[in-house]
C-alpha cells in the first residue's frame, strides 16, 4: 500500500491543464476581452529540436552562389554523394523556388528534393519562407557582435537555453512563452481557456501564460491518467471520486486548489475524449511518422473546436534529431521529408475541414547551424530559415533575408553562424496580429518588439 507521500507524488502526475501561474492570472495585465476573437483562428508551432541546418534546407541555386556554397561545404556534399541513390544536394537535384516577387536580384534558391510537399505549397502560394530568424535583443551585425557593443541574447549556442529563448525570450528557467501570452490576450476566462493551449510535444514553456497553461494530449488522443487507469476495477471509481471530491471544506489551501484543479482536469479530459469520439471522419492521409501523427491529432482536435467552445487555439508539436554534428547526409534528408510531407498533409486536412484560411502553421528551432562543416556534420549556429504554411499566408515569397553563402559577411558571427536579420519578435508579430491581438497586446506579448523597426514582414 502506498504511503501518503508516495500517493500524493503519484497523483501529481494528473495531466493538469492549469498551474500556479493560472491561479495568479487575475493579477496579470491582460484584458482578456480586448483581442479580436471573432471567428476561429489556430496557430500551430512545429518545433525542430536540435537546430535544423538552414543552409541545408534553403540552398543557393544560381550557379555562382552554388559554387560558393560547394567550395565551403565540399566534404558534406561528398558525404551526400556517397549515400545510396546518389547525391540529393547536386544542383540539378534541387527544387528551385520561384518567388512571385524576387527581392534577391540574380540570386536564386531551392529546397532539397525531400521537401517536395512544401515546394508545391510554396508554388501554390500557401507557404512562405522567412529567412534568417533568431533571438535578438536589438539589431546586430558582425561588428557589434565582435566588439561586444551589441546587446546579445544570453547563452547563445546552448540547446536548452536557445530553445527557451525562442519560446519565451529568456534562457532555460523562463516561465512564460509568447504562445501563452497570445492565449492570455484571447481567452475569455471560461472553459474555452482549457482548450486554448494544446501540446503534443510535452510540457512546453511556449504555451504557458499568466492565465493559460498547456493542456497535454498525445497523438492517440486524451492520455490515460495512470493512477486511475491502472487501479483495480473496484478502486478506479473511488480514486476518481477522491480527486474530484468537494474541496471547499478542506482547511489546507493547497488541498482545495489541488482538488479544484483535478476536477477541472478530469472534466476537460472527458469533454475532449467525447468530442474526439464524435469527430469529423477526416480522410486526409498523413505520414506514418511521429510528426505526422501529432499533426493529424491537431487536425482532429481542430475539427471539434465548436464542441470544445474554442475560438482561438495555439498548438505545439515537435520533432527531434536535428543536432547533426555528424552523419548529417545520412540523417537529415529523412527528417526534412517528414517535415515537408507532414505539413503538406496537415494543410490538405485543413482544406478538407474547410478551415485552411483559419489555421497557420510555422516552424521554429533552437538555432540554425554553421555554414562550415566538421567533416560529415555541422555545428551550432544562430539564425535560421523557417516556413509558414496556411491558406491565409501570403505565400510564394521569401521574407526576411537569406545571407550569401560566404564567410565574413556582415551577418556572419564566425564559421557561417548567421546573426539573425529578423528577430523572433518580428517573426511572431504578424502571427499574433493575424491571431487577433492589437498593437498594445503585441507589445505585451512580445516585449522586445519595440527594439526593432516597425512595418512587419507582411506574410500574413
Amino acid at each position: 500500500m502506498q504511503n501518503r507521500r508516495s500517493f500524493l507524488k503519484s497523483s501529481l502526475a494528473l495531466p493538469m491543464m492549469m498551474s500556479g501561474s493560472s491561479m495568479l492570472g487575475s493579477l496579470a495585465g491582460f484584458n482578456a476581452h480586448a483581442a479580436d476573437t471573432s471567428g476561429y483562428r489556430a496557430l500551430v508551432c512545429v518545433f525542430l529540436f536540435g537546430g535544423m541546418d538552414c543552409h541545408d534546407t534553403v540552398l543557393p541555386y544560381d550557379t555562382a552562389s552554388y559554387n560558393d556554397y560547394s567550395s565551403i561545404r565540399g566534404s558534406l556534399l561528398d558525404s551526400y554523394a556517397a549515400q545510396p541513390g546518389g547525391s540529393t544536394r547536386a544542383r540539378e537535384a534541387l527544387l528551385p523556388l520561384a518567388p512571385f516577387n524576387n527581392n534577391f536580384g540574380t540570386r536564386q534558391f531551392a529546397l532539397p528534393p525531400q521537401m517536395s510537399g512544401l515546394h508545391n505549397l510554396f508554388a501554390q502560394g500557401r507557404a512562405a519562407v522567412v529567412g534568417n530568424v533568431g533571438p535578438l535583443r536589438e539589431p546586430t551585425d558582425r561588428a557589434g557582435f565582435n566588439n561586444n557593443s551589441a546587446q546579445l541574447p544570453a547563452r547563445l549556442f546552448s540547446h536548452n537555453d536557445q530553445q527557451s529563448t525562442w519560446m519565451s525570450f529568456a534562457p532555460e528557467g523562463a516561465q512564460l512563452g509568447w504562445g501563452g501570452r497570445f492565449g492570455d490576450a484571447t481567452v475569455a476566462g471560461n472553459l474555452q481557456s482549457v482548450f486554448s493551449q494544446i501540446s503534443l510535444g510535452g510540457n512546453s514553456v511556449f504555451l504557458t501564460g499568466d492565465q493559460v497553461s498547456p493542456f497535454q494530449i498525445s497523438a492517440d488522443g486524451v492520455p490515460a491518467i495512470q493512477i486511475i487507469e491502472r487501479a483495480p476495477a473496484p478502486l478506479a471509481p473511488i480514486l476518481r471520486d477522491h480527486f474530484v471530491s468537494t474541496g471547499s471544506n478542506r482547511d489546507n489551501l493547497f488541498e482545495r486548489d489541488f482538488i479544484d484543479l483535478s476536477r477541472v482536469s478530469l472534466a476537460a479530459n472527458d469533454t475532449l475524449d467525447a468530442a474526439l469520439q464524435s469527430g469529423s471522419g477526416m480522410t486526409t492521409p498523413f505520414p506514418a511518422s511521429g510528426l505526422g501523427a501529432q499533426l493529424r491529432a491537431v487536425a482532429q482536435t481542430i475539427a471539434v473546436r465548436d464542441i470544445l467552445g474554442a475560438s482561438r487555439q495555439v498548438f505545439f508539436v515537435s520533432l527531434g534529431g536535428f543536432d547533426t554534428h555528424s552523419t548529417q547526409a545520412a540523417d537529415l534528408p529523412a527528417l526534412q521529408q517528414d517535415i515537408s510531407d507532414s505539413l503538406a498533409a496537415f494543410y490538405m486536412a485543413t482544406e478538407e475541414l474547410g478551415i485552411a484560411n483559419e489555421v497557420t502553421a510555422f516552424t521554429a528551432a533552437d538555432f540554425g547551424r554553421t555554414l562550415t562543416v566538421n567533416g560529415d556534420g555541422t555545428d551550432h549556429g544562430w539564425g535560421g530559415h523557417h516556413f509558414v504554411v496556411g491558406g491565409a499566408v501570403k505565400g510564394g515569397e521569401i521574407y526576411g533575408d537569406i545571407p550569401v553563402s560566404q564567410l565574413g559577411h556582415e551577418q556572419d558571427a564566425g564559421n557561417g553562424r548567421l546573426i539573425p536579420s529578423v528577430s523572433v519578435e518580428q517573426f511572431a508579430a504578424p502571427l499574433g496580429s493575424w491571431f487577433g491581438l492589437n498593437q498594445q497586446e503585441l507589445n505585451i506579448a512580445l516585449p522586445g518588439l519595440v527594439n526593432f523597426p516597425s512595418g512587419g514582414l507582411g506574410f500574413l
